[in-house]
């Protein structure tokens, strides 16, 4: 492989700092060892200690790979996208860029917080390379995927920090980036722009763009990176690059497998079995779930929500409803509840068929249906002015707490072959409050549990 068709290359990186216990360390290195060296002839004694950040790190990058950087708090993440943005340089190694690059790295960084939203585009702009026509061109569109509404004329320090996010992510998405990089800032944005930001990420690759992103998050490094990069605190180890699913089961092996996570966790002293039976005794024990139930809170219909579709019909409501017809702003997992989308229809059409997406943070799909092929035999037909309610009745599963999104959708045509009249992209918003789960995405539905014991000399107290 050429080095053109390399977006990044990264060659045997090592960053070491210098530890200070106390302020007047800093002044004593400063003057002691030049007049150790210089007048006495001697070798004066270090006043800090040594901490090596990385150590030894070399990967490279194709042009259009997305890479995920993971690795326990103190591994060096941070620390190495600044080196590879040129924040931070190097104590050894070096990095080769081939390609425009643009950063989101801590909150902040590149704004001005005396300048307004408006002078921090500019500002932004100008450090990623751009001139002022550039970034007037480029404006409107800016402004638009930032949707922070008129606070982009106040100055950035009355900013919160997802509206800072905010901006910063609009700016880099419309900068013609070659090569993005991403430090864990989509965690402060809300759900909504979280869901914005995987879609521009996913575009950027199709187009052939790089990315890089630090998260804690394995199941985006699966989903969303090619590869990924395992880091390990303190440089004890060799740093790990791979495929993204790989790597990801050896961050999960090295995380649960840290001696004080256990020595925090585990006290078997605390938990004896203390009965006086000594024979041979079996005992089973039935779970009751009804104490955990699963809670969600449901956004009311988003209009204004980003759309497509060539608007034979345009839907104008959906939501989750009761059977007397109450729409519901919360849920509990096994509730029986009915989710109904309600669309005007503006042009006649044939094969009409409705549906809805249930997808996590990252924009997977976990649940979708339609009605497609339900409702071929009836060979339906809408007709203009028509109003028209689609309702699925079913069970709710179980999710994992977090936040998740519903898209919508009214087509026209049959399988593959249709016409998207109107899909809107996040119109419904759940979020789960409380959850009986705590890996994965969704739990089974009415489930039973039993534990049985057999034991020659039982002492457990149930």
């Amino acid at each position: 492989m050429s080095l053109s068709d390399l977006a990044v290359i990264v060659n045997d990186v090592s960053k070491c700092y210098q530890i200070y216990e106390q302020p007047a360390d800093r002044l004593k290195q400063m003057l002691f060892p030049p007049l150790y060296q210089h007048v006495l002839r001697k070798v004066s004694k270090q006043y800090f200690s040594e901490y090596w950040a990385l150590k030894n790190v070399s990967f490279t990058v194709e042009k259009g790979q997305s890479v995920g950087i993971v690795g326990k708090n103190g591994a060096g993440k941070s620390t190495l996208l600044q080196i590879i943005c040129g924040v931070l340089f190097p104590t050894f190694g070096g990095v080769q860029l081939n390609g425009r690059i643009a950063a989101l790295l801590e909150l902040g960084t590149g704004f001005n917080p005396e300048f307004t939203g408006v002078e921090n585009i500019y500002l932004y702009g100008a450090i990623l390379g751009l001139d002022r026509n550039e970034m007037a061109d480029r404006f409107d569109r800016i402004a638009a995927f930032a949707d922070i509404g008129n606070y982009i004329n106040q100055p950035i320090k009355t900013f919160s920090s997802g509206m800072v996010v905010r901006l910063a992510f609009a700016v880099i998405a419309h900068v013609d980036a070659d090569i993005l990089v991403i430090d864990e800032a989509l965690a402060v944005g809300d759900a909504f722009f979280q869901q914005k930001c995987i879609r521009f990420l996913r575009c950027h690759k199709e187009k052939g763009g790089t990315s890089l992103f630090v998260t804690h998050d394995t199941s985006s490094v699966v989903t969303l990176c090619d590869k990924a990069l395992l880091l390990f605190p303190g440089s004890s180890r060799t740093p790990i690059f791979g495929e993204s699913e790989d790597v990801c089961k050896l961050y999960l092996e090295d995380l649960y497998s840290d001696p004080e996570r256990e020595r925090i966790l585990l006290h078997p002293d605390k938990f004896q079995r203390n009965s006086q039976e000594k024979s041979h005794t079996k005992k089973t024990l039935y779970g009751d779930l009804t104490s955990f139930d699963s809670i969600y809170a449901v956004s009311t219909f988003k209009h204004g929500a980003e759309d497509f579709g060539k608007g034979g019909a345009v839907i104008i409501d959906a939501g989750f409803f009761d059977d007397d017809g109450h729409r519901l702003s919360m849920i509990k997992g096994e509730d029986t509840v009915s989710f109904i989308i309600k669309a005007k229809i503006y042009r006649h059409i044939i094969w009409p068929a409705f549906g809805f997406m249930l997808k996590n943070s990252l924009g997977e799909y976990l649940f979708t249906e339609g009605t497609d092929q339900h409702f071929r035999s009836h060979k339906l037909v809408f007709d203009e002015n028509d109003i028209v309610v689609a309702t699925f009745s079913f069970t709710m599963p179980h999710l994992f707490r977090g936040q998740y999104m519903i898209n919508v959708a009214l087509a026209e045509g049959i399988g593959d072959e249709h016409i998207q009249h109107h899909w809107i992209h996040d119109a419904v918003q759940i979020d789960v409050l409380s959850s009986r789960l705590m890996h994965g995405h969704s739990g089974m539905n009415n489930v039973k549990m039993s534990i049985e014991i057999q034991s020659d000399s039982f002492k457990g107290t149930i």
